[in-house]
């Protein structure tokens, strides 16, 4: 087993990375806190590890709560589900919610311990790839809105990050090359070797090498944990973890929640910065070449949407709504090589312009 540590002073919490480790109860007990536990999965992830997740927390009262599956019901009606659990069973103040599944599951589940009587504890139990690299550390929660993706949340830390790298063994490959865009977003923003690394071991993390796999996750997550202690409430640095991402969101939107994986959504959403990144002068098109080889290597979408399914016009106002606009300028992450991103509001509104127009289908 491997830890790792998100430092923020007293808030501070540890990943735990390795095979085996759901069932665990040492692991997680120093954790909780009080005597009631609730744990939210969803249909997919109950069969599959539900009843190993409750022998973790068999000394605690526990109850479980299970939610329908899908991005499309990360919303506030869904997420009553968890409320009405926890009010049915008369949870305190001092009750933990286990979040138990990928990033949809974590989310809402962390929005619902901030929200909760004013915040109580949680703790996250990731089983996507996604959600172990990215969703899952950081304690960014919250849910959808037909106009914008994770548009009502909150900033809310877990106690812990549990990883046990052998529930991607039951991960359906789409849901694996989803996950794949978020840990390559991590070399492409500030960490070179680690993308040259992706480069040399693609294959190997896609045929589950459980070694290779724990390293990716080891990688990524470390990334993360390092960015977010610097800047948990994203002010500033953490920002970049946004690669793709709001060209990403405005697909998710545009397309209906669901019909586009989250990593899909980046994976084309990525490959748009980068051609806005090349229009500025930053790329060139073998450095433009090469990223979008290791995403389809990964077999991740490198285009958006076409013209007659997502309309320039519709794109621009999907993405006028997005968090990290400022006075109404769209700000936007780009890179001036590998590993090297920046985030920046300054850049010609034609530039956007062409490429929405023209990095289509």
């Amino acid at each position: 087993m491997k830890t790792l540590s998100v430092d923020l002073g007293e808030r501070s919490y540890p990943i735990l990375i390795g095979q085996g480790l759901l069932g665990r109860a040492d692991l997680v007990k120093p954790f909780v806190k009080g005597t009631q536990v609730l744990i939210v999965t969803n249909e997919t992830v109950a069969p599959l590890y539900l009843a190993q997740c409750q022998q973790m927390f068999a000394d605690f009262d526990t109850h479980a709560v299970v939610l329908p599956d899908g991005e499309q019901y990360k919303t506030l009606e869904t997420l009553n589900q968890v409320f009405d659990a926890l009010l049915r069973q008369r949870f305190d103040r001092k009750c933990t919610l286990v979040a138990l599944g990928g990033g949809v599951i974590g989310d809402m589940t962390g929005f619902a311990a901030a929200a909760y009587q004013r915040g109580v504890n949680f703790i996250q139990i990731p089983t996507t790839l996604l959600s172990q690299v990215d969703s899952s550390v950081g304690g960014k929660t919250g849910v959808n809105h037909p106009l914008g993706k994770n548009m009502i949340g909150a900033f809310h830390q877990p106690e812990c990050v549990l990883i046990d790298t052998d529930t991607l063994n039951t991960l359906e490959d789409r849901q694996l090359s989803a996950g794949l865009a978020e840990v390559i977003k991590y070399g492409l923003i500030g960490d070179l070797p680690f993308f040259e690394w992706l480069e040399q071991h693609l294959e190997a993390i896609r045929a589950r090498d459980p070694q290779v796999l724990s390293e990716a996750i080891e990688r990524s997550c470390a990334n993360k944990a390092r960015i977010v202690a610097l800047d948990e409430k994203e002010a500033g640095l953490r920002a970049l973890f946004n690669l793709g991402h709001t060209f990403g969101h405005a697909i998710e939107a545009g397309m209906g929640y669901g019909v586009w994986l989250h990593g899909e959504a980046v994976s084309a959403g990525t490959m748009q910065a980068i051609y806005l990144s090349k229009l500025l002068g930053h790329l060139s098109d073998a450095e433009q070449s090469r990223i979008a080889d290791l995403f389809v290597r990964a077999d991740l979408p490198i285009l958006p949407p076409s013209l007659a399914q997502m309309p320039t016009a519709k794109y621009l106002d999907l993405m006028a709504g997005d968090k990290k606009v400022q006075a109404g300028t769209i700000r936007l992450v780009l890179l001036k090589n590998i590993g090297h991103a920046y985030v920046t509001g300054d850049y010609p509104p034609a530039s956007l312009q062409q490429t929405l127009d023209e990095y289509r289908p």
